[in-house]
């Protein structure tokens, strides 16, 4: 039997928006395959429609326990040559994020027509539904993402980005208020997900004012001896932050459309969501 675990991860991460998740998905639908001994025509397609079955069946119940606070997606480091193939149909962050306002089997027919391209037949065979019900689940789930949300503007190069976001973390070092504020969109949001373990400063924010302020609090008064790191998460410039060696968070940003200018900030501190990028 092929290795189809890289062939595999982006249909199930892209559903589950946890690579743990996503490698529990595979592993389950591979053994069953394995110990039943089926023969399929199509060995290949019978494994990627189990494995989004499975996905939205994992997704349903993680939904059930979901906490209602703010909760993110867990970051996938997409900027390594050698593993850059198999990430590239991930989603972008921000879009993960969005994501979370669908139900699993909506959620599963907008990736597998975003993502993967597929045709509304095909979506209906993998799913076992109608034509029509694929239509209409993925009207639903545009209307619930705003079609015009749906992928992350890229107006400058990521090296262009990532200079804009050195500008930001420069002007938060040297408590640069006014630049600060010049570099944040007016529509700028922050998230913070520590987990069960982490107990955040805040875990939402949104205003120019109020993220600057606690941003420079963050920052000041717990990173400031922390080793900072670029890096592109989910095809999106992010920071890790290191103590010791140890990660202790991930910044993954969106720049406003057109300008330079910071639109959303996902902080990730649960350690669950950060042990796969312990070793970049």
């Amino acid at each position: 039997m092929k290795d189809y675990q890289s062939l595999l991860f982006p249909y199930a991460y892209n559903i589950l928006g946890s690579a743990e998740d996503a490698k529990d998905a595979i592993q389950d639908v591979i053994l069953k395959y394995t110990i039943k001994g089926v023969q399929p025509e199509n060995e290949k397609n019978y494994l990627i429609r189990g494995v989004i079955n499975q996905s939205i069946n994992l997704k349903r119940q993680k939904q059930r326990t979901q906490p209602e606070e703010t909760w993110l997606p867990e970051p996938v480091a997409t900027e390594k040559s050698d593993v850059g193939l198999e990430l590239r149909e991930l989603v972008s962050y921000s879009l993960l994020y969005l994501l979370e306002r669908l139900n699993p089997k909506e959620r599963a027919v907008f990736i597998l027509k975003e993502a993967f391209a597929y045709t509304h037949e095909e979506i209906a065979d993998v799913l076992s539904i109608t034509i029509e019900h694929s239509r209409k689940l993925l009207s639903r789930a545009n209307q619930k993402v705003h079609q015009k949300e749906k992928r992350v503007p890229r107006p400058n190069t990521l090296k262009e980005q990532f200079q804009s976001i050195e500008q930001f973390t420069s002007a938060i070092r040297q408590k640069d208020l006014d630049t600060l504020h010049q570099l944040l969109s007016k529509e700028i949001t922050f998230y913070a997900d520590g987990g069960d373990k982490i107990k955040v400063v805040k875990k939402y924010c949104t205003g120019i004012q109020e993220v600057a302020d606690l941003l420079l609090l963050v920052y000041h008064k717990y990173q400031k001896n922390y080793t900072v790191k670029p890096f592109i998460m989910n095809h999106q410039p992010a920071l890790l932050y290191y103590y010791r060696d140890q990660l202790t968070t991930c910044q993954v940003f969106e720049l406003e459309e057109g300008t330079s200018r910071v639109k959303r900030i996902s902080v990730v501190l649960d350690p669950e969501k950060l042990k796969n990028l312990k070793n970049l």
